[in-house]
Order: C-alpha cells, then sequence, then structure tokens
C-alpha cells in the first residue's frame, strides 16, 4: 500500500518544522519533500511509553494496543514482570504471542525480578537460566526493572549474573532505586544499570543524572511524579523520558503520554525537548524499529491538529492508519485465557487478629505515591480481637496467598476514607495475590471470597452488595473489549468512591500495598514488612 500525506513536517531529530508532504510505499517513508500547503494539521513522530506494565491495564496487549494508538501512542517498552511472577517464562511468551496479533509496537523485557522478593510468595520463579533464555529471544529487547537494589549493592551472585547475561547479548538494563542517593545510586548505577522511573523528588533525580542514568518521568493511575520531576526537562531533555508504568483500563481511555506531552508544554518546557523525551529518546535508548520522520523509516507518525491542544486526527503504524478522530481501528482478536490459581475460601474467623496488644504498626497511603509511611495506632478491641476504626479512618487490610492454601496475612492501613464496605482484587504487586481492606470482616471476605470464586479480578462488597470484574487471564487481565473492561472497571471504582474512598484510584493503591520494594511499611502473604530495613516486622507496637 502507497499514500502521501501533506502538512506542517514536526522533524524531532532536527529541530525544526515545516510544510511538506510524505510518501508512504510498503510500510516505510519513501520521499519528503518541502512543498507549500494549505493543511494546518501538523505530522510528528508516534509516542512511547517507555515504562509500562501492560497488566496494569487489566487488558491483554492487543486491546491495551486498541485503546492506546487513540491518543498516538506508537509502541510501548513493556515489562511483562506481573504475568512473569504469576506464570514464569509462560506468562512472558503469552504476552509476546498475543502481541503480535494487532499492528502495535510492543518491547517486552525479561523480567529480572521474580518472584520480586523473598519474603512473599509468588506463583513462578524466573531464574538465571530462564533469563538467558528469554534474552536470546529477538522479541526481548532488554532486562526488565533491577528491583532487588539491595541485592546489587551488596553484589548478589543471582542478581548480578542477570544484569551480566544482559550485557552479553548487548541489552540494556532498567532499573529500580528509590530514594538511592549518592554513592549507593553511584554504585547502583556503575553495575550497568541505565534507567530509574522511581525517583520521588528532583534531587534524587540529578544524583541519578549525573552518573550517567536515564530519568523517566512517571505519571500512572497512582504513582504521580510529573510535578517534581518536570522542570528538569528544560537542561536534562536528552536524558529524560515519560512513562506510565501502571494504567488502569479506565485513565487509559481518558489518555495516555499525549497527556504528560501537553503538561509538560504548559508547564513552558520547550517543544522539542518535550518531543525527545516523548517520541526520540527510548527509540534511542532500546534501539526500537519505530520511525522518526525520517527518510527510509518505519512509518510510525500521528497527526495532530496543533502544537497546543495536541488533538490526535490520526496515529499510524507502519503506514497503517490506526486510530482516526478519536476512534481505534484496530479490531480485537481471538485469545486464550491462562491461569495460576490454588486456594480456598475463607471465613471470618480466619482473618481475625487476636489483641496481643491494641497498639499496632499501622501502614499510612498517600494519594500519587507508591512509597508508604507507617504510624503507631490503638485500636478498638472486641472480643478480643482488633477491628478496623473509621474514626481514625484505619481499616483491617489482608493478604491471602493465592498459590497455595495459607492462614491470611494481617496488618492495618490508614488513608482509604472508607465509611463502609470493602475492596479487594488480585492486582497486588508483585507476586498478585488477593489483597482487600475494608470496614467489617464480612464485607472483607466476601470481597476476598468473590475473586476465589471467579480466580482473580477486582471486587467490592457492602452487605448485600456484590460487584466483581473478572480479570480469567492470570487473574490480572480480561480478554474482553477494551472499553468494556474500562467502563466495568470505572463501576466498581465509582461504588468504592460512593462508600467514602478518599483516593483517586482506590484499586492501584491497593495493590501497591503488597510492593515490598518499596519504602517504608507494607503486607505481603508471610507478614507485615519493613521496606526500610528489607525484613519482616510486627504488627504490634513495641
Amino acid at each position: 500500500m502507497s499514500f502521501t500525506i501533506e502538512g506542517n513536517i514536526v522533524d524531532v531529530l532536527n529541530r525544526t518544522i515545516y510544510q511538506g508532504k510524505i510518501s508512504v510505499e510498503n510500510g516505510h517513508i519513501t520521499d519528503i519533500i518541502r512543498i507549500n500547503t494549505t493543511t494546518a494539521n501538523y505530522i510528528l513522530p508516534g509516542f512511547i511509553d517507555s515504562h509500562v506494565h501492560v497488566e496494569s491495564s487489566m487488558l491483554i496487549p492487543s486491546e491495551f494496543a486498541r485503546l492506546a494508538v487513540v491518543h498516538g501512542t506508537v509502541a510501548t517498552v513493556s515489562d511483562p514482570h506481573e504475568i512473569g511472577n504469576v506464570l514464569g517464562v509462560d506468562g512472558v511468551k503469552y504476552m509476546l504471542e498475543n502481541g503480535k496479533k494487532v499492528p502495535f509496537k510492543f518491547y517486552f523485557g525479561a523480567p529480572s525480578c521474580v518472584p520480586a522478593t523473598a519474603f512473599e510468595t509468588a506463583g513462578a520463579v524466573i531464574g538465571v537460566k530462564e533469563v538467558d533464555e528469554l534474552l536470546q529471544m529477538p522479541e526481548i529487547v532488554y532486562l526488565a526493572e533491577m528491583m532487588n537494589f539491595p541485592g546489587v549493592l551488596s553484589g548478589d551472585e543471582t542478581v548480578m549474573q542477570k544484569i551480566q547475561l544482559a550485557h552479553k547479548y548487548k541489552k540494556v538494563v532498567d532499573g529500580h532505586a528509590p530514594g538511592l542517593r549518592g554513592e549507593t545510586a553511584k554504585k547502583y548505577i556503575d553495575a550497568g544499570i541505565s534507567t530509574d522511573h522511581e525517583c520521588f523528588t528532583a534531587a534524587e533525580a540529578l544524583d541519578k543524572l549525573q552518573y550517567g542514568m536515564k530519568i523517566l518521568i512517571r505519571e500512572g493511575s497512582a504513582a504521580k511524579n510529573f510535578e517534581a520531576l518536570i522542570e528538569l526537562m528544560h537542561d536534562h531533555y536528552p536524558n529524560m523520558m515519560f512513562c506510565s508504568d501502571d494504567k488502569h483500563p479506565n485513565d487509559l481511555v481518558a489518555g495516555h503520554i499525549n497527556q504528560l506531552v501537553k503538561r509538560a508544554l504548559n508547564k513552558g518546557i520547550p517543544l522539542m525537548n518535550v518531543l525527545q523525551a516523548a517520541c526520540v529518546n527510548p527509540v534511542k535508548h532500546y534501539g526500537m524499529k519505530v520511525g522518526l520522520l525520517q527518510m527510509n523509516d518505519p512509518a510510525d507518525f500521528i497527526v495532530v491538529d496543533n502544537l497546543t491542544a495536541f488533538s490526535v486526527l490520526e496515529t499510524y503504524i507502519n503506514g497503517q492508519l490506526v486510530a482516526k478522530n478519536g476512534e481505534t481501528l484496530i479490531n480485537s482478536v481471538k485469545a486464550d485465557t491462562i491461569n495460576n490459581f490454588n486456594c480456598k475460601k475463607i471465613t471470618e474467623k480466619d482473618i481475625e487478629l487476636a489483641a496481643e496488644s491494641d497498639q499496632v504498626n499501622v501502614i499510612i497511603v498517600e494519594d500519587g505515591q507508591l512509597i508508604t509511611k507507617q504510624v503507631k495506632a490503638r485500636m478498638p478491641v472486641k472480643m478480643n480481637k482488633l477491628q478496623s476504626d473509621i474514626s481514625q479512618d484505619i481499616l483491617k487490610l489482608v493478604v491471602v496467598n493465592r498459590y497455595n492454601p495459607a492462614p491470611p496475612s494481617i496488618a492495618f492501613v490508614k488513608n482509604f476514607g472508607l465509611k463502609k464496605g470493602a475492596l479487594a482484587s488480585t492486582v497486588a504487586h508483585d507476586s498478585h495475590n488477593i489483597i482487600a481492606t475494608g470496614v467489617t470482616d464480612a464485607d472483607i471476605v466476601a470481597a476476598i471470597n468473590s475473586l476465589i470464586e471467579c480466580k482473580g479480578g477486582v471486587s467490592a462488597a457492602n452487605e448485600s452488595i456484590l460487584e466483581t470484574l473478572p480479570l480469567p487471564v492470570a487473574g490480572l487481565m480480561s480478554t474482553q473489549d477494551g472499553y468494556i473492561i474500562a467502563e466495568k472497571y470505572d463501576d466498581v471504582d465509582k461504588k468504592i468512591k460512593s462508600w467514602g474512598c478518599i483516593l483517586k484510584s482506590p484499586y492501584m493503591t491497593l495493590s501497591f500495598l503488597a510492593l515490598l520494594v518499596i519504602p517504608e511499611l507494607k503486607l505481603s502473604d508471610k507478614g507485615l514488612f519493613d521496606g526500610n530495613e528489607f525484613k519482616f516486622t510486627s504488627v504490634f507496637a513495641s
């Protein structure tokens, strides 16, 4: 197929804009000429999400693509770490094969930390041998985020072998080092780790930039670091990118990297700096075969109405029109399901916590952040059992091992704002056990058991009300139409907020309360975990 398209061509590589005509043949740009044109639209390279877990959208890759192209996204750097924790290499291969069925450029990595830590139960292990197997595949372009930063700093043999394998196959290594500064950051980077998407402050990002690391500005459904980091793009744009990391389906319907581009421009960041981060830097860093509007490039580009509103009118991938005027042109594809689930329903007695003391260590969540804090609090006691307390906005938090029968682990969490009801999810980073919180034990149990019955999903329970969104692919994703899933998820999300939850993304925030590699206090299926000391701690305060 061949065609031509005219407009104002935004040549980011050469930092210029000119009127011109692009000729496309067999998926590649065969000619670019300067002409006078009356077309007011602008043609520019497509956007790239430089770090995302597709699984967090609750959509399989083919459905993620259908939604993303509407916003001008043509490619992602995708870490299949989530499904890897559930199903190992088989899960990674599921993502690769499904992603190939649609006209979209998925660049997957080899998960480096499965399980993420030894302090939780995952469904699989991706060891050195499995990483070696994955890195030899041409579809795997990098070693995904090395979350075990203590292992890097201590020179752990297994960790270092995985990094060395990536270097052997000439593939880059992604980082994950929240809070590392100074010499510890330098030591982590010197191990050969090239990016980080976990910076919470500009000072932290500057430390890592000065040691040669690429910094990703993350703005997802729960973790939001745009405001803290965006001013760095004035001077450091050659070494910065945009990413979402985790994006729930209703948020993906609303927008993607295009939203960050517009926000950056509104902050006064020069256009070409922004577009270099959004379009060029990921291609260069990861060696992606994504076009940048140059002769002989793949015809991957977007058409926008102007350079302020940035409304995406058309998206092309390999010369194929995949989205037009807000509508996806990618068809849904038939997909199989794959899962790993082996646990029985629980009772209220299973989540009772005997009052060894009425003073407990409480996890404090902060809206828009993955990091948590901790505080001591006195909890009400009934029949020698500790209870949730909405007057303090402190709720019981429960994690259930989904892979093997085991007693639930229990802790307490503050700042959800719930006045009634409970929410539960099997999207619980990184091992994806069942996680739930709520006002009453009865509602928590109902929410959990509904997910056990359907082998994964998200749920909301409040006395006689029970709503469940099943996620049959690894308990993480649905094979249904992405727009339908987004609508269903939005309904459950609104239900939780109608019961008092004050968080913008309650399910995403809940999912990260099991993420042990982010400080300070988290809960795994094995117990309460101190992310600063990297060891278990007691629920009861001393």
